[in-house]
């Protein structure tokens, strides 16, 4: 294919992204980014070094390759913090715009607490992970400022936004991929999420495949969120949750984090702290043995999952991506005004393995900038990039028509390796009954034991071998009926259920999770911290009390708690089967030996009873 013909295609299918009131930073391009910034290089144990100032770094320059020591990061630098005076003239005209709701689009209202949302031990990981904010580099909320205003003085130079697209072909697909490059990513700052740091990259991947008749036709869609990746990503293109205005899907941003979402609402994100990893990686290998040794099918695993996930190593952020705010994109008011086709791959996408922004040395490099289009952080390509496919867990999936010839063609596969397969079957069944036939005839000769052993010996392992074959050729006739069945509907056009791959997908707050009274959302917020000022008091006032105190303040929190969640009958339930079971326990510990005497007693009399009865039948 022409690169014009790459172009017309991306241009054709090129999303619209809505944003959420308030939010401040839109799609530019990476040209005038990079004018604004400086690079540096920072090398284990010395200080951050400048290599090229900021007005004089061109995106030529920073394709250059760079040869340095292990461990070292090259980053770009956008903005310097502002100044006390300048923050608070910021502040105050961030304050006036919002009593005066100048514009709807313009201002955001954050919506009920995230915190009110979860559990008790979500919102205490969540207050240590707030502690170590001031322990660890991180880039503050008058830097976010500063971006602002810079991006801003930028539009009102030369309002453009800019989209970079490449087309991928593999395996029958035709993957478009969108790449949007934000200077800033103010989620934390802006909208109480996790991180902020300077630049942030988001990509969106549409999934075509050409018909039998030439025409190319959109199968699937996926956008990025955050760092997840797999089935949960994509949707299928007539999946009502994927909105469209003719043929370009709308994407729902989230505020400040501009991860994508399908539909407009506010998503629960937990993001899990690398810290915890080791621990919630041993919570999910002890839940997989679990689920092994109860033998669960796919659907009770996936609805245990959702159920009992170990979610308690993670911390609730929300993506606020209502898409009532700006849109951009084809038939709104701010349209894509440059379109870049990145073929071939320019030096800048391919030689700069560095940071897109400011290196803030975060352990938990959430505050860190993120790599480029082609490269995670740490210099290494993206899935996303070398395997768009597999990103999406598409990599096992083949388009609609092609997977149909090739249903055919595994079914004559099969087919013919069952042929064979009984073949062996029938030769195998008759070496059986020869054996069968010679070691019944050895019967009443003494001198043929051995022999006879050893035919039994082999006609053992030769039965179990049969019946092994013939469950196979079992298993692959269902499965040959499987394929035919499904060839048959997708040559009719059903393409079955479109949600049967996603186990953990986002979902949108209902509205009854947002409908949360005051009392509940300032319970929410002080929780935590009036159980840790409570502790304090214990051990300052009471301290000859400690182990009763902290019981009684437990009890009480947990009981506040199961009250404002309506679930206090469940808490009830819960500590009536624990102390049960706790009872059950110390009877057992106590009477042990007798315990035993009693159920041998027991079995011995119902064995002696139940064969007397047969017995006597």
């Amino acid at each position: 294919m022409s690169q014009e013909q790459d172009q017309a295609l991306l241009k054709r299918f090129e999303p619209v992204i809505r944003y959420t009131p308030g939010e401040q930073f839109f799609p530019i391009d990476v040209d005038r980014f990079v004018r604004h910034c400086s690079l540096w290089v920072q090398r284990p144990e010395q200080p951050p070094k400048l290599i090229v100032p900021e007005g004089e770094l061109t995106l030529e320059q920073l394709g250059q390759p760079r040869l340095d020591d292990f461990g070292s990061v090259h980053f770009l630098k956008f903005i310097d913090p502002l100044n006390l005076s300048d923050l608070a003239r910021y502040r105050l005209k961030e304050g006036l715009r919002y009593l005066r709701r100048e514009d709807p689009k313009d201002v955001f209202h954050a919506g009920r607490g995230r915190l009110a949302r979860v559990g008790y031990g979500s919102r205490f990981i969540d207050a240590l992970f707030s502690l170590t904010l001031v322990m660890r580099g991180r880039v503050p909320g008058d830097m976010a400022a500063a971006a602002a205003l810079t991006h801003s003085s930028m539009l009102e130079e030369n309002e453009s936004y800019t989209y970079y697209g490449r087309v991928v072909r593999r395996d029958g697909w035709v993957v478009l991929q969108y790449w949007y490059f934000y200077p800033f990513n103010n989620w934390r700052s802006g909208y109480f999420g996790v991180n902020d740091h300077e630049g942030d990259w988001e990509t969106a991947c549409i999934y075509l495949y050409e018909n039998d008749e030439g025409e190319v036709k959109p199968e699937w869609v996926a956008y990025s969120v955050h760092d997840f990746t797999g089935d949960d990503l994509r949707r299928r293109w007539d999946d009502p949750e994927v909105k469209k205005i003719g043929w370009h899907p709308v994407i729902h941003a989230g505020a400040g984090s501009h991860a994508g979402y399908f539909e407009a609402g506010e998503y629960l994100t937990e993001i899990e702290l690398a810290i915890l990893s080791p621990i919630a990686n041993l919570a999910r290998w002890i839940e997989r043995l679990t689920r092994r040794a109860l033998r669960l099918s796919q659907s009770e695993e996936d609805s245990l999952a959702s159920r009992f996930a170990f979610n308690f190593f993670r911390v609730p952020f929300v993506d606020y991506a209502r898409g009532n705010g700006v849109a951009i994109g084809p038939y709104q008011k701010k349209e894509w005004t440059q379109r870049v086709l990145l073929d071939p791959i320019p030096d800048w996408v391919s030689n700069f393995r560095g940071l897109w922004g400011f290196y803030a040395r975060d352990p938990i490099s959430g505050e860190n900038a993120p790599g480029g289009p082609m490269y995670n952080r740490d210099g290494s390509v993206r899935r996303s990039w070398y395997d768009p496919l597999g990103w999406a867990g598409l990599d096992k999936i083949l388009p609609p028509n092609i997977s149909v010839q090739r249903a055919r063609q595994r079914h004559i596969s099969i087919r013919a390796n069952n042929d064979e397969l009984a073949r062996s079957i029938e030769s195998k069944n008759l070496l059986l009954h020869d054996l069968g036939l010679e070691m019944k005839a050895m019967l009443g000769q003494p001198h043929l034991q051995k022999l006879h052993d050893d035919y039994e010996e082999r006609i053992e392992l030769l039965s179990n071998e049969v019946d092994e074959m013939r469950a196979q050729l079992a298993k692959d006739q269902a499965l040959l009926e499987a394929l035919e069945l499904y060839a048959s509907e997708h040559e009719e056009g059903l393409r079955g259920p479109m949600r049967a791959h996603i186990r953990r997908p986002h979902h949108r707050s209902s509205q009854a999770g947002l409908r949360r009274s005051m009392v509940v959302e300032t319970w929410s917020a002080i929780s935590i911290g009036l159980a840790m000022v409570s502790f304090v008091g214990i051990i300052l006032f009471a301290r000859q009390y400690i182990f009763s105190g902290m019981i009684i303040l437990i009890s009480l929190m947990v009981f506040v708690e199961a009250s404002f969640r309506r679930r206090l009958v469940n808490l009830v339930n819960s500590i009536t089967i624990a102390l049960a079971v706790v009872a059950a326990l110390v009877i057992i510990f106590e009477f042990f030996w007798l315990i035993v005497e009693v159920g041998v007693l027991f079995a011995g009399m119902y064995i002696i009873w139940e064969n007397l009865r047969e017995l006597w039948t």
